[in-house]
């Protein structure tokens, strides 16, 4: 008998170039920085400004470990070690500084962080298109002005005897209080004006984060019957939680920060002992008595906790499933 031909396999098929796994679609770098050139030109300017004033700065940082003299210059100034250091942890001042700072950063926290999203909230929800566009743009004019203009306004506001505030207040029979000059007060002050200022510029990181929403989600909680409240509860809420989540990051990252333009507007010497804070305390020892390096200690003390601050909060944000900063 004859044996049977033997059965001929089809040859395998060849994948195409593109969709073959051991062909890497990856260019190279300097093909694609070639292709993408006009792209990466745009990165120029704020690469530049990083450079030179975020990064060549950080070479003055060694001022801290050093006794520094302005006729010696840095090189030439005398090494002390951590003799900086442990003067400003020894010094009473510092403390009540390091407590001012983190006070008004809680207050902003707890009462200021909020606002901007109870803003964009109501804003959204605004269905008349003119009337939105007029509310937005009061809402960020008071950004757009300085804190010397913006701080004399709100000491005019609030003076005891000129003051509209207190005129307010004596129409309902009420005493009129020196809210600038009180250390009780001073403080609400300053969170009360920062709001004025910051929060309607902040709502539209959140009402970008919103227009992002899937329209049908709401349709469907409607359908579900669910009221207005529980579509922002259930709806608008999730969808803005990762904008939440990055912002809540960044201002935990200026938890040693408070800024010096607002405090140095509203600050006098009747609320020092509440009002002086890290940047202030920095520039009245570090530039006006030209204590440099003990004010850099302050200044590098401060960007330590700082960074450990944003990167325990990002770890924290990541680890409850939302993404972080990187």
């Amino acid at each position: 008998m004859k044996s049977a031909a033997p059965i001929e396999e089809p040859a395998p098929t060849k994948l195409p170039a593109e969709t073959s796994p051991q062909v890497k679609r990856t260019p190279e770098f300097w093909k694609q920085l070639s292709r993408n050139r006009f792209l990466y030109m745009l990165l120029v300017p704020v690469a530049a400004y990083l450079l030179l004033f975020k990064y060549a700065p950080m070479f003055g940082e060694i001022i801290a470990f050093k006794n520094y003299r302005l006729a010696d210059g840095i090189w030439g100034s005398p090494w002390v070690g951590f003799d900086q250091f442990e003067k400003l942890f020894a010094s009473r001042e510092f403390y009540v500084v390091l407590k001012n700072t983190l006070l008004l950063n809680l207050y902003h926290l707890a009462f200021a962080f909020p606002v901007p999203i109870v803003l964009a909230i109501l804003l959204n929800e605004v269905r008349v298109e003119w009337y939105k566009r007029t509310l937005q743009n009061l809402l960020y004019i008071p950004h757009f002005i300085s804190w010397v203009v913006l701080g004399s306004i709100v000491i005019a506001l609030l003076s005891p005897s000129t003051g509209f505030v207190n005129y307010l207040l004596k129409g309902f029979g009420m005493e009129p209080i020196y809210f600038m000059a009180d250390k009780v007060w001073w403080p609400i002050s300053f969170i009360a004006s920062g709001i004025w200022k910051e929060a309607g510029f902040g709502t539209i990181l959140y009402l970008a984060a919103m227009a992002s929403i899937d329209p049908t989600q709401y349709e469907a909680a409607r359908i579900d019957g669910a009221s207005k409240l529980r579509q922002i509860w259930h709806v608008t809420l999730p969808g803005i939680r990762s904008t939440i989540a990055i912002l809540l990051i960044l201002q935990v990252g200026r938890m040693m920060d408070v800024g010096f333009e607002q405090v140095y507007a509203l600050r006098n010497d009747a609320v020092t002992s509440v009002a002086e804070v890290i940047s202030t305390f920095v520039y009245t020892r570090g530039l006006v008595n030209l204590q440099y390096s003990y004010t850099t200690a302050l200044g590098l003390f401060q960007s330590v906790i700082a960074l450990i601050l944003i990167v325990s909060v990002n770890r924290i944000i990541k680890a409850m499933g939302e993404r972080g900063l990187w």
